[in-house]
């Protein structure tokens, strides 16, 4: 397994941890505990930056190193649908946090 084998590897790791800490989050949510559900958001985030550098590397790579491209593989979209899901489930996690913690606040 070469260099940008094992980056891709990574960002896919980044974006599952961060994905799963997500929807622990939304655990959270349905037990009414959004301070929690938030800080695990939070958490995602941070994770979520790892997957970013790596996107953002090897995207500067490809642009900047016209000898060494990363080349386009499965893996590498594969990769991309990673990342791209584990942000949609933080933002629309985040979204539903905010819907719940106003109803019950509104049913009070």
């Amino acid at each position: 397994m070469n260099e940008t084998e094992q980056r891709i590897l990574m960002m896919i790791s980044s974006a599952g941890e961060s994905k799963a800490k997500a929807f622990e989050a939304l655990k959270k949510v349905k037990e009414s505990k959004y301070e929690e559900a938030r800080a695990l958001l939070k958490e995602a985030q941070e994770i979520d930056l790892e997957a970013h550098k790596v996107q953002t590397e090897l995207i500067t790579k490809e642009m900047t190193n016209a000898e060494d491209k990363p080349e386009m593989s499965l893996l590498m979209v594969h990769a991309q649908d990673h990342y791209m899901t584990s942000q949609l489930s933080r933002d629309l996690i985040e979204e539903l946090i905010d819907v719940f913690e106003a109803k019950e606040k509104e049913g009070k």
